[in-house]
């Protein structure tokens, strides 16, 4: 009887060492490994897109060589609305047994909360968000990048190029991600030609090739010849090259698409983080609430220059820009006004993100959004 009980003690002891264990570094299905992991993904479109969702796919490819996975470990769900369509996609990623699910869009992030909520075992990371920190939840994490400073650099470009000294801006959403971008993008036109003025329509909508075409040539129209971009099809970079004009392309690098009109890209490397995001998850450790990284850590960067069409000088003063944030300057760095000529940065400050989501959403001085 005494050695029955005994028996009996060390397999439950043994249980609950084994459920320790894996509460370590699991999901009710035991640790996380490189050979049993499974990683979702939620995207807002599909790689055709040739911008955002395509470039976050290549980052997806280059986490899989990095780590050795094989494509059955991975499963993307593409074309996703910003509305419980993607409640219902993350929650399909969960009952295929993904430990690890990314969503890549702006509008993805109230669903995450609430499925991560549902599913604290299963570790949620969400591009260009803001709230994992406030959510309190330990599952729930942002990340994003200091993609402005690639913007800056883009700018330059475009400043040097421009003949009228008016440069346009597609934009798809009024929000701080998009508006911190185009005042970074205008901000280094206007360091290497302090006459230059920006016009900037939005289309309401983060993939919709016609109607980033029809703003595109609205702006051609108000006497713009170099068009910048936050939206994810190249359509303004080939609209401009159709009306012979300019441009500069987001995500990938759309010369290809305008080898006429594309000066260059402001471009990601998106495997970076989930490189390290899913390798933190397999060593058992924390993955941070939010995460971040601009050129310094190679996140984000120009697309190769467009030799046969840019101006002159452009490569010499890109570069003093690049060597310039290296050494520690920052883009928004003060004194800095919106366009109602209210100070919105002081001289000698410089605005720093509170989390990796971006939150400087000041119209700056010289920018006219067009209704």
């Amino acid at each position: 009887m005494k050695k029955t009980l005994a028996a009996a003690l060390i397999l439950l002891l043994t249980m609950f060492i084994i459920i320790g264990c894996d509460n370590n570094n699991s999901t009710s299905g035991g640790a996380v490994t490189l050979s049993n992991i499974k990683i979702g993904f939620v995207h807002v479109s599909d790689p055709s897109d040739m911008g955002y969702t395509y470039n976050h796919d290549l980052g997806t490819q280059k986490m899989m060589k990095t780590l050795g996975l094989k494509d059955t470990q991975v499963i993307n769900k593409y074309n996703i609305s910003e509305d419980s369509s993607c409640d219902t996609a993350l929650r399909e990623l969960v009952e295929a047994g993904c430990q690890i699910i990314f969503g890549t869009s702006f509008g993805f992030e109230d669903y995450m909360i609430e499925v991560a909520k549902d599913n604290p075992n299963i570790q949620f990371c969400h591009a260009t968000g803001w709230q994992a920190a406030k959510s309190g939840l330990p599952n729930m994490h942002n990340y994003f990048g200091e993609i402005y400073q690639a913007r800056y650099l883009s700018g330059i470009a475009a400043g040097l190029k421009t003949e009228t000294n008016k440069i346009g801006y597609v934009s798809a959403m009024p929000f701080a991600e998009c508006i911190s971008g185009y005042d970074a993008f205008y901000l280094g036109a206007l360091s290497v030609n302090p006459q230059v003025l920006m016009d900037v329509i939005y289309t309401n909508s983060w993939n919709d090739p016609t109607a980033e075409s029809r703003a595109a040539q609205a702006l051609i129209a108000r006497g713009c010849d170099v068009l910048g971009q936050h939206c994810d099809s190249p359509s303004p970079q080939t609209t401009a090259e159709a009306n012979g004009k300019w441009g500069v392309g987001y995500n990938s690098d759309m010369i290809p698409a305008a080898p006429k009109a594309a000066l260059t890209s402001a471009i990601w490397d998106w495997g970076i983080y989930l490189t390290f995001a899913v390798q933190t998850l397999i060593d058992g450790k924390t993955i941070p609430v939010d995460w971040s990284g601009g050129l310094k850590d190679g996140v984000c960067n120009l697309s190769p220059l467009n030799e046969a069409i840019i101006a002159p000088g452009t490569a010499a003063a890109i570069e003093e820009a690049r060597k310039k944030i290296l050494g520690g300057w920052d883009v928004f760095t003060g004194p800095l006004y919106d366009n109602n000529n209210n100070l919105v940065v002081e001289e000698g400050v410089t605005f720093i993100e509170p989390q990796s989501a971006p939150s400087f959403d000041h119209v700056l001085q010289g920018i006219t959004v067009v209704e």
